[in-house]
């Protein structure tokens, strides 16, 4: 479906029929092959206080694949126009098909832990009805909104500035290469800290590097000074956000109720990546989602201090 919505889209004339390609198609395909499938399948073979090194490591490839192939896409732009880019895309996604075999078959090695007679429907209803689930969910939707409206957004901020759209590009990219090591740090801090803590020092450190941002000079190296900083928490926050999820309900229905976090995620991304586009028109530029983003950045590491999580069992040295 995600090859499929990007072959399509430079067939499409209309608004309505990039809704239907990006904005459906794709957008399904992405979402049904996230992180949330993948750790969910992972977590079924792992031991609790695994889980969020591993959802690291699996976030870490996915910032790897943002640092690759946002210079990779801007190349193929120059070279074969937007169009042969979306196709080129397409054929790169229908090779990831093969590797749905090895997670496909994960689920057959050995049964899911956790509460085996409930059903999902029954896990679903007691998860919402869980407060620490909840204000989960809220710091996970600022974090969408956080993410939808730079990626959405980043290059016409550039382009606000003057500066020519490589700098976006390679922002992009440093955004990726620096939530590799941001997504390692925090899979590992996991297994030393409550993760609840680990949400509350990333959010708060985003509200502190956007407040640096709008008052520093709009240079290149201010970009990606920015992207570097961003990028140490830009999907950092799956890990522990997975932990808590993992610790709450267990293992057995890890994907859905991690899934249904993600949708909030997700929500908060159409608000962050639609608000700065009316913003943009209404205002000329980005100064108020600026305020907006910082100000629940700050909401989101209050929100996750309250979460019900036990405290870190001390590892025992070796006699």
């Amino acid at each position: 479906m995600l090859a499929t919505g990007m072959a399509l889209t430079p067939f499409m004339t209309s608004g309505f029929g990039l809704i239907v390609s990006l904005g459906i198609l794709a957008a399904i395909g992405s979402g049904a092959g996230s992180f949330s499938v993948l750790i969910g399948a992972a977590s079924q073979h792992l031991t609790t206080d695994k889980r969020g090194n591993a959802a690291g490591i699996i976030n870490a490839g996915g910032s790897f694949g943002q640092f690759l192939f946002a210079p990779v896409t801007q190349t193929l732009i120059q070279l074969l126009g937007w169009m042969g880019a979306m196709w080129s895309l397409a054929v790169i996604t229908v090779g990831a098909l093969p590797l749905v075999r090895v997670v496909s078959s994960a689920g057959r090695v050995r049964g899911p832990s956790g509460p085996m007679g409930a059903a999902p429907w029954q896990a679903l209803q007691d998860a919402i009805e869980d407060r620490s689930y909840l204000l989960l969910h809220a710091g996970f939707f600022t974090c969408g909104f956080h993410i939808a409206f730079l990626v959405t957004h980043l290059p016409g901020a550039v382009n606000l500035c003057g500066l020519p759209p490589a700098v976006a590009s390679w922002s992009l990219a440093l955004i990726g290469l620096a939530n590799i090591l941001g997504s390692l740090i925090a899979g590992s801090c996991t297994q030393r800290f409550r993760s609840k803590y680990i949400l509350a020092v990333m959010y708060g450190s985003r509200a502190l590097l956007i407040g640096w941002y709008l008052v520093a000079p709009k240079t290149k190296w201010t970009f990606y000074g920015f992207a570097v900083g961003l990028g140490l928490t830009w999907l950092a926050t799956v890990p522990p956000t997975a932990t808590i999820v993992g610790k709450l309900f267990g293992s057995r229905y890890l994907s859905t109720l991690f899934g249904l976090t993600l949708l909030s995620h997700q929500i908060g991304g159409f608000l962050g990546a639609y608000l700065g586009g009316l913003a943009l028109v209404q205002f000329g530029d980005y100064q108020w989602m600026w305020y907006a983003d910082m100000a629940l950045a700050a909401a989101a590491a209050i929100i996750n201090l309250p979460i019900r999580e036990a405290r870190i069992a001390p590892v025992s040295s070796p006699a």
